[in-house]
């Protein structure tokens, strides 16, 4: 059966730091803080929660180079509330980023290890998700995408087009998961952000991983090892974990 969106994974030198800046800045909870894993999630949240998404912040090495493929959006409710938040995040040690973007109505950020996210204007559909409007992937075939998500994780596809995708979860709570229309990049860089998949309880690990190899994921390494998670890539080239049922 279909898997479950588990959580965001960041790579970075210093887990428990960047784990810390997420919880604040999401007004979420340290729920585990190990030497090499720190979890994030809301207030009362117990893994594998699930009716729940969290964020996992996993130490590594630091990359040379970084493809900024996925990022978060993070929601407000007003415009006072988007300044706030702009504050208060670069108080805690984001700065501003230019990503190209240029005069748009949201404020680009780069948290303290460097990864790029932005925080948006109001707007009406985020207005229920909590702090994280949705989680974003940029690609070159946003249609692709979501045939490909729609059949891997069991949320409900939104809304469908040549520029843009939108899934989340079929419980109606949570951010969503968007797919971007952006230029291709060819260039073989290192990406810092992914996505962790989980299947359910009683489900089999290894007849999901076959299951997303018929839909078009292919296997990946990405120095892994000898893991008790899969590492795939999506279609378009994303990598992305299959856990280990909890």
């Amino acid at each position: 059966m279909p898997l479950r969106l588990g959580l965001l994974n960041f790579k970075a030198r210093d887990n428990s730091a960047l784990g810390r800046f997420w919880a604040d800045a999401l007004g979420w909870d340290v729920f585990s803080d190990g030497p090499a894993v720190t979890g994030v999630g809301p207030v009362g949240f117990v893994w594998p929660d699930p009716m729940g998404f969290c964020v996992c912040v996993v130490a590594v090495p630091d990359p040379e180079a970084v493809r900024y493929r996925v990022h978060l959006d993070l929601a407000t409710t007003s415009a006072a509330h988007q300044a706030e938040l702009v504050a208060r995040l670069q108080d805690l040690g984001a700065t501003p980023a230019d990503v190209g973007q240029g005069d748009v109505p949201w404020t680009v950020l780069a948290d303290p290890k460097g990864n790029v996210f932005c925080v948006l204007e109001p707007r009406e559909i985020y207005q229920d998700t909590g702090p994280i409007a949705a989680v974003v992937v940029h690609c070159d075939d946003p249609r692709a995408m979501a045939r490909f998500w729609d059949a891997a994780v069991d949320w409900t596809l939104h809304e469908v087009s040549d520029d843009h995708a939108r899934l989340r979860s079929a419980t109606g709570v949570g951010p969503y998961l968007e797919f971007i229309r952006t230029t291709p990049d060819a260039a073989p860089v290192w990406t810092r952000v992914h996505l962790d998949l989980l299947p359910y309880p009683g489900d089999d690990q290894a007849a999901e991983v076959a299951r997303l190899k018929t839909l078009g994921a292919t296997p990946a390494d990405v120095g892994q090892g000898d893991v008790s998670w899969v590492v795939l890539a999506d279609p378009q080239g994303h990598e992305f974990c299959v856990l280990a049922p909890a």
